[in-house]
């Protein structure tokens, strides 16, 4: 049987998120809402602000497009974030697809506590097969889940196949610079369960060649090393706290791997921004 690189990316995600390290690990450093890269107006500001900020440029691109009537497909919507957020800010529905059935359950606790349970609908399924017809929404929305695709072209072809005409694909993702080799970030990107990350360029040619248009990509990569330099800051200051609550090991992989990042971004080795675009 050939390998699927789809399929062992997402056994690799859903091992991942599926552990009670990892959710102990994201409230508590993440704030457990938004857990993405942040964009910062300050060097000490909160993971969870600067997280928020993101979701509120990523919707402002978008803006035009949602009203109450309108409904979107939220990629890998992890805690429920932004889907909450996009609900409340414009009143439309949300779908949101999500493989690790431990974080929608509590997705879907949460809705239900802040009365969003009618307007949010959580399914667990993975994005190479959007369980969902043709051209069935408005937006579809994505926020550093992409990284963990083991087939991006697969990945953007679902995500295009369900927009309708003149719906709006925007995303947020951690990419790798044009000119790195692949090995420069292994050791780095090893934990998303994937042998490399997408580029800016990759992006733009597959989502021309899927026929979006009026593609745009706001670079905000200067946000990178903020945020991985506050996250490591932070896991750091309250490594004592974390392994009450967090596996040792977790910690001690944690500890080890967030300084790869930092090093990437310190060497200009990484891509982060908003990417959007129109269906034709």
């Amino acid at each position: 049987m050939p390998y699927d690189r789809a399929s062992s990316s997402e056994q690799a995600t859903r091992s991942y998120y599926d552990t009670a390290d990892v959710d102990a690990f994201y409230d508590a450093v993440w704030g457990g809402e938004d857990i993405h890269t942040g964009i910062y107006t300050h060097d000490e500001e909160s993971i969870a602000t600067a997280s928020r900020r993101t979701v509120e440029l990523a919707a402002d691109k978008v803006s035009g497009l949602l009203t109450a009537d309108s409904t979107v497909l939220d990629l890998g919507s992890g805690y429920g974030g932004a889907t909450r957020y996009l609900a409340e800010r414009f009143g439309c529905r949300v779908v949101a697809l999500n493989l690790s059935e431990s974080q929608n359950a509590r997705h879907r606790a949460t809705n239900a506590e802040r009365g969003l349970g009618d307007r949010i609908e959580v399914v667990t399924g993975s994005f190479h097969d959007i369980p969902f017809p043709d051209r069935r929404f408005d937006v579809v929305w994505s926020q550093e889940a992409f990284c963990h695709s083991g087939d991006r072209t697969r990945l953007l072809s679902e995500a295009v196949r369900v927009l309708k005409p003149e719906g709006a694909l925007v995303f947020t993702d951690l990419m790798a610079a044009e000119d790195v080799p692949v090995r420069t970030l292994r050791p780095a990107v090893s934990r998303l369960g994937v042998d490399a990350l997408a580029t800016p360029n990759l992006y733009r040619q597959t989502l021309a060649g899927l026929g979006l248009t009026r593609t745009d990509f706001d670079d905000r990569s200067g946000e990178i090393l903020t945020h991985y330099e506050r996250l490591t800051a932070e896991t750091s200051r309250r490594e004592h706290e974390l392994r009450q609550i967090i596996s040792p090991a977790y910690v001690d992989g944690l500890l080890a791997n967030l300084p790869l990042w930092v090093d990437a971004a310190h060497r200009g080795h990484l891509r982060w921004g908003i990417f959007t675009g129109r269906r034709a």
